[in-house]
């Protein structure tokens, strides 16, 4: 039996050329090469098929039984690789039947997946997409193989390695909401005011520790957080209805004010931006689907970073 895992794929131009010539000679002058060299092709193929494939006779090279059986599969074979490479294959975003796998954060599937789900039944209702959750751990055997298309997020805290490919969305930065008609808290807080208060914490993990902790920490104060919740979907509510201070990204907290009363107040301590972005494995790079799924997350990412944000 013939393994392919060994088999020379090279050889096999030159067999469709030796069952078309069935003359060493004349297949090495067509492949521009020497006779010998042919020679030395026609044995490997002996070797590899365990077949004489080409014997003599009084007409000439004649192909044994198994080379007549291989010709017109080997020849569609080369025929389709021909085409493939001669024309690249067409995504046609309308009738294609695709599904993608994409990595996100709840805070990324929150303000992309509306548009995007908008785009796709639109443009290319055939499409199907799955969303999973970011890990803990970077997914690189996952991108690589292509079970997952890309990854989006916040580059700090996936930190992607420089082999693969990182396109930046859009920026953000921290704000806190608290409801309308909070008793204390009625314009921009003071630092004072903002750790007197209690606090939500959005924590996947149901780690008490965010960024403003950290940086807390760095200061030498800290905050009382009441209440950690694993998502965002709940967070607007109970803010609305409780006097607790929920800080997060400003975005997110512009989308909460139109679910909830809330009022966004700038966070009283000092935080960089947010950079978000896509991530893909550049061995998808040129495939037509995936290059139009990444322009489409792109064109969102343009229309939210060129969104006005209120400080």
């Amino acid at each position: 039996m013939v393994n392919l895992r060994t088999f020379d794929l090279n050889s096999l131009l030159a067999f469709d050329i030796l069952m078309r010539e069935r003359n060493v000679t004349r297949a090495a002058e067509f492949m521009f090469i020497t006779q010998s060299a042919m020679s030395h092709t026609l044995h490997r193929l002996r070797q590899q098929l365990n077949d004489p494939v080409l014997v003599k006779s009084p007409t000439g090279m004649q192909p044994t039984a198994l080379a007549l059986a291989l010709i017109d599969p080997v020849r569609r074979l080369l025929h389709e690789m021909e085409r493939v490479l001669e024309n690249p294959q067409i995504f046609d975003p309308a009738t294609s039947q695709r599904r993608f796998t994409i990595a996100a954060t709840d805070y990324m599937e929150f303000l992309i997946l509306p548009e995007l789900s908008k785009l796709i039944e639109q443009l290319a209702p055939g499409l199907d997409i799955h969303i999973k959750r970011t890990e803990n751990t970077f997914p690189f055997t996952q991108l690589e193989s292509g079970n997952l298309d890309v990854i989006l997020g916040f580059s700090s805290a996936l930190n992607p390695p420089a082999y693969l490919n990182c396109e930046h969305l859009f920026f953000d930065h921290m704000a806190c909401v608290v409801k309308q008609e909070h008793p204390r808290i009625t314009a921009a807080p003071s630092l004072e005011t903002y750790l007197a208060e209690t606090h939500m914490l959005i924590s996947r993990t149901g780690e008490k520790l965010g960024v403003i902790d950290e940086k807390l920490r760095e200061l030498g104060f800290g905050r009382r957080i009441s209440m950690i919740v694993p998502h965002f979907l709940s967070a607007p509510l109970i803010v609305s209805q409780t006097n607790m201070i929920l800080s997060l990204p400003h975005r997110l907290a512009i989308a909460f004010q139109r679910l909830a009363p809330l009022a966004i107040l700038p966070v009283p301590v000092s935080l960089p931006k947010y950079d978000l972005v896509m991530i893909w494995h550049p061995l998808w790079e040129n495939d037509p689907a995936h290059n139009w799924l990444r322009e489409q997350i792109i064109s969102i990412g343009k229309k939210i970073g060129a969104s006005e944000m209120r400080f």
